[in-house]
């Protein structure tokens, strides 16, 4: 079966006009926290928008009512009113707009900047930032606020790429052998998620969205720590977008875990907006139903929305073609999860600094680029101009996406996932191999994250 090809709209490559003047808009507003308001990108022309003139481009850029050129008491009532109006959820239920104002007071335009292209990795930039605007439901001051903050939870918080991707399993493996009492228990509980299959990636829907299963019955919340648990939450995220399947099968009280599911609501609400597809909740006993009510009362209800219930394998068969549900789901792909050890060596490349450094290189001066078309094309919206200069972003972006995966190796430590061949060199993801006909079914491949 073909994954879904066609293009959502509010999607990059499927914009209405309106879309794409925010869009733009929003670009200015997030260039104008990466480089102060004032400054100028070297190279770009600042002047008039849509045609005004330079005072009133002026003007305008101070009367537009973004997020950053307001003090904090007419920003929360900014939110709130979006809040009232759109159906979304409030920003200040993670305190948003506060860790918003923070951030702008107590760091430096580069370092935010650093921070968000840091978290761009493959993504076209167009396509990350539309899922924040999507999720605001096109409010650029509440998508503004999120955006920041949740560049700054994964840069400065949970240290994303500096910590987490960068040493993961194979970081884990040698802190349980070598690390300190601290370390070495950090590192066993990291690696005793990955070993004991309570969450595991395997296949696709029918959406073509990589499938993350839960085993409920797994899992006992005092038998790792909490920050265990959120490293590994992050670390599952950022690997793939989902489809979440709970397996509540042999649910008792004794595996419910409160604190984990408040942390992963936060996680998609607020830090990785549109990164969920959907939650099969499955074979959910009768006392779950209570507790349902309360962890619903907790979410917004946009994400609500994505939970469905099931009991059976038909109610799988909505979301997923039957030969790609697994056994143990009542499925019909003979297929069982087994942890494979790290390997020595295979993050070798992360000590070839000279190599990483050259490549970083190149991908901050396609940043720069990337930069300065923006600028052009919010300068420039309309005419054969606009196209060139369109057509010049595509290609930026497809530059900073193939060298993303060149740098790969240098940055990030290989998974589970590596080792299995499912994520290739090129980025591209094979979850179903064929054997003896020489090639993957190009169905069955995928891009991560590039939606």
């Amino acid at each position: 079966m073909a994954v879904q090809s066609a293009i959502a709209p509010g999607h990059h490559g499927n914009l209405t006009l309106e879309q794409e003047m925010k869009l733009r808009k929003f670009w200015d507003a997030i260039l104008g926290v990466c480089h102060n308001s004032s400054a100028d990108i070297a190279g770009v022309d600042r002047s008039p928008l849509c045609g005004q003139s330079a005072a009133e481009f002026d003007g305008i850029k101070k009367k537009r009512g973004f997020s950053f050129f307001k003090g904090q008491s007419e920003l929360e009532a900014s939110t709130s009113r979006g809040h009232r109006s759109t159906g979304s959820f409030d920003d200040n239920k993670y305190s948003l707009t506060k860790q918003f104002q923070e951030i702008l007071a107590s760091q430096k335009p580069e370092d935010i900047r650093e921070a968000l292209w840091e978290m761009m990795k493959h993504d076209h930039p167009d396509a990350l930032v539309l899922r924040f605007l999507r999720a605001r439901k096109w409010n650029m001051d509440q998508a503004l606020v999120m955006l920041i903050s949740a560049v700054n939870w994964r840069h400065s918080k949970m240290k994303v790429d500096q910590d987490i991707m960068k040493n993961g399993e194979g970081g884990a493996a040698d802190d349980e052998k070598n690390g300190d009492t601290t370390s070495k228990k950090l590192g066993a509980d990291f690696l005793k998620q990955c070993r004991s299959g309570k969450s595991f990636l395997h296949g696709i829907d029918k959406a073509g969205r990589p499938i993350c299963v839960v085993k409920a019955r797994l899992h006992k919340a005092d038998e790792q720590s909490l920050e265990t648990l959120e490293r590994h939450t992050v670390y599952t995220i950022e690997t793939t977008r989902l489809n979440i399947i709970f397996d509540m099968t042999g649910f008792t009280l004794a595996n419910m875990d409160y604190h984990s599911v408040k942390f992963m609501i936060q996680c998609f609400e607020a830090n990785y907006p549109e990164s969920l597809g959907v939650v099969l909740v499955h074979n959910a006993p009768w006392l779950f139903q209570g507790i349902w009510r309360m962890i619903r009362g907790w979410l917004d209800p946009i994400v609500a929305a994505k939970v469905h219930f099931t009991n059976n394998s038909a109610g799988l068969r909505e979301f997923i073609q039957p030969e790609r549900i697994i056994k143990d789901l009542d499925g019909d792909e003979d297929w069982t999860y087994k942890y494979q050890e790290p390997i020595e060596g295979e993050n070798d490349r992360m000590k070839d600094s000279v190599t990483r450094s050259r490549l970083l290189k190149e991908r901050q001066d396609l940043y720069a680029r990337f930069e300065n078309n923006t600028r052009r094309w919010i300068n420039h919206p309309d005419g054969e101009e606009a196209q060139e200069i369109k057509a010049e972003r595509e290609n930026i972006a497809s530059k900073l996406r193939d060298g993303y995966w060149r740098l790969d190796p240098y940055i990030r430590a290989r998974s589970l996932y590596d080792r299995q061949g499912i994520i290739r060199l090129n980025g591209d993801v094979v979850w179903y191999h064929h054997d003896g006909k020489g090639s993957d079914d190009s169905n069955e491949k995928e891009r991560p994250f590039t939606q």
